[in-house]
């Protein structure tokens, strides 16, 4: 089901999460990549896809952010990719540092894509930043949107947890998340008819994330 901002005691509202994710974007985007390596990160996963996707093919990029590196390096190779993000100021950056890509500013829980329309979905680090309890609907959607044989391509929570930080990355904004654990995330990608091909520990010093690919089953 969809978040809905909780009363709090006071009769004060609880911000929706998803405005406190899209403002930290906003705020911290070039912070963000000077962070965590920009257009140098995902190296392997991305040389992997180069030859997993059909030449030419068309890629959705989930939470594209700045564009760096997903979009860059899949347009790079020919790829037709599309991306889409809820923050106004990655969008923007994006469509300044990736023009051969296409780039929407939306809710990837709302935003419509024609069925069967994509050779790959890819989604790093985004899934996280979005209520859990909206996860199952998502993927079902992910799961709709591409071709059979397609891929989807995606880090998850390991373990489950949602929380928040005030001041992320020294922006003077706050940022928000939500997970569950892989086995969960097993289930679901499983439930929405994916086949997973896949699974990885993405360990990062004292936290850790949970690598998958996975198959729509089917084919030319």
């Amino acid at each position: 089901m969809p978040y809905r901002p909780a009363v709090r005691h006071d009769g004060s509202m609880d911000p929706d999460p998803k405005e406190i994710v899209r403002r930290g974007y906003d705020a911290a985007s070039v912070r963000y990549d000077a962070e965590f390596g920009g257009a140098t990160k995902y190296q392997a996963w991305l040389s992997e896809l180069h030859s997993a996707i059909p030449a030419g093919g068309q890629v959705l990029d989930v939470g594209c952010g700045s564009g760096l590196p997903v979009a860059l390096s899949l347009a790079d190779a020919g790829f037709d990719v599309t991306g889409v993000d809820i923050s106004d100021v990655q969008v923007s950056r994006a469509r300044e540092l990736v023009p051969r890509a296409r780039f929407i500013r939306a809710d990837v829980t709302t935003v419509e894509f024609t069925p069967k329309s994509f050779d790959a979905v890819v989604s790093f680090y985004a899934l996280i930043h979005i209520p859990v309890p909206e996860h199952p609907a998502l993927l079902a959607r992910v799961a709709s949107w591409l071709r059979p044989g397609g891929l989807f391509v995606a880090t998850t929570g390991q373990q489950a947890w949602t929380g928040s930080e005030d001041d992320w990355l020294g922006s003077g904004a706050a940022m928000w998340w939500s997970h569950a654990d892989a086995g969960t995330y097993r289930t679901w990608i499983s439930d929405a008819g994916l086949t997973i091909e896949r699974e990885e520990l993405v360990s990062e010093n004292d936290v850790g994330h949970a690598f998958f690919l996975a198959r729509r089953p089917g084919g030319p």
